[in-house]
């Protein structure tokens, strides 16, 4: 098989690491296995070990990780493998590593590390553009980490979220009764489907049974992101993504029904800060943060993502 290479390699030549990919799906079951080589001189390493690492942590500061600035971290997941000498004996390779050193040569050292279920796909907030380099808070990009003392490189990777097969959509319903009206207005919202890609326009269907005196002048759509912050305490921050009133009219003691599209784009929302994007890697284009999806058996920390869709009906007089 053919690979696209990515790789990095430290200061002074003597440690370098390769990988086939940087994103890593999570199947919401299980997690793609991060695997890869580390290219080893041992004439430059003098007796030292090598290691290599993989975190993934929570950062609140610069987006220049060489800038030394004020700045929080908290690694959520942590693991360390020693990589040279090789202390696992002659492990099974993957195709992937088997294909990375046809390139390497002998001194290539295969490593792998398998992710729990429980940890964040990568996701950030988007700052100010005016703020650019300046602050950001971001469930990182995974990071693997070789060290040899001084002698170290890294490279970023992302863990993505798989969307699983599509459900019936969720359905709400709620009525209103008026002061001086004895009868409510009911209104029910469901979606056609419960997962959504990147750019798929939502179709929201609304149903009215107006039992009151009043009109119903206007509809209005809404698409809330809603990223809750778990590290010591949880912190819900809600962002309107996507906001469409439509002038529609419902007669006192009528009933109605139709279907409206509304389309959340991270390119409508350019301007918000704190907004949470999927994670980027360098200045590529991005998204809107995917919904975060989880068995719900464990306890998940970092920037857990979703979305809520509201409908609003104004009636005449208030309401």
């Amino acid at each position: 098989s053919c690979y696209r290479v990515f790789k990095k390699t430290s200061g002074n030549g003597v440690i370098a690491l390769y990988l086939g990919r940087r994103d890593f799906v999570d199947h919401v079951d299980s997690v793609d296995l991060v695997d890869g080589i580390v290219k080893v001189d041992p004439s430059g390493l003098n007796g030292r070990k090598v290691f290599i690492y993989l975190a993934c942590a929570f950062r609140y500061g610069s987006d220049d990780l060489d800038v030394i600035s004020l700045s929080f971290r908290r690694d959520i997941w942590l693991k360390r493998i020693q990589i040279y000498p090789p202390t696992n004996g002659n492990p099974t390779k993957t195709p992937m590593q088997e294909s990375l050193l046809k390139k390497v040569g002998e001194q290539g050292c295969p490593f792998s590390f398998q992710m729990p279920t429980n940890l964040p796909c990568s996701v950030s907030c988007q700052p100010r553009p005016n703020d650019r380099g300046k602050v950001n808070a971001k469930a990182l990009p995974n990071m693997l980490h070789i060290s040899v003392f001084r002698d170290t490189c890294r490279l970023m990777i992302r863990k993505i979220q798989y969307a699983p097969a599509n459900k019936a959509g969720p359905k709400a319903e709620l009525s209103k009764q008026f002061m001086m009206s004895d009868k409510p207005i009911h209104v029910q919202a469901c979606l056609e489907k419960e997962v959504y890609y990147h750019g798929d326009p939502i179709t929201v269907n609304v149903k009215i049974n107006n039992e009151t005196t009043k009109t119903v002048k206007k509809i209005k759509i809404t698409v809330d992101q809603l990223a809750n912050v778990v590290l010591y305490s949880s912190d819900t921050y809600t962002k309107e993504v996507c906001a469409e009133e439509f002038e529609e009219t419902v007669g006192a003691c009528s009933t109605y029904e139709k279907n409206f599209q509304v389309t959340p784009l991270l390119a409508n929302n350019k301007e918000k800060r704190g907004i949470a994007v999927d994670g980027r890697l360098k200045d590529e284009d991005t998204n809107l943060a995917s919904t975060t999806l989880s068995q719900g058996d464990k306890e998940m920390q970092g920037i857990i993502v979703s979305y809520k869709v509201k409908v609003t009906v104004a009636a005449s007089g208030g309401g």
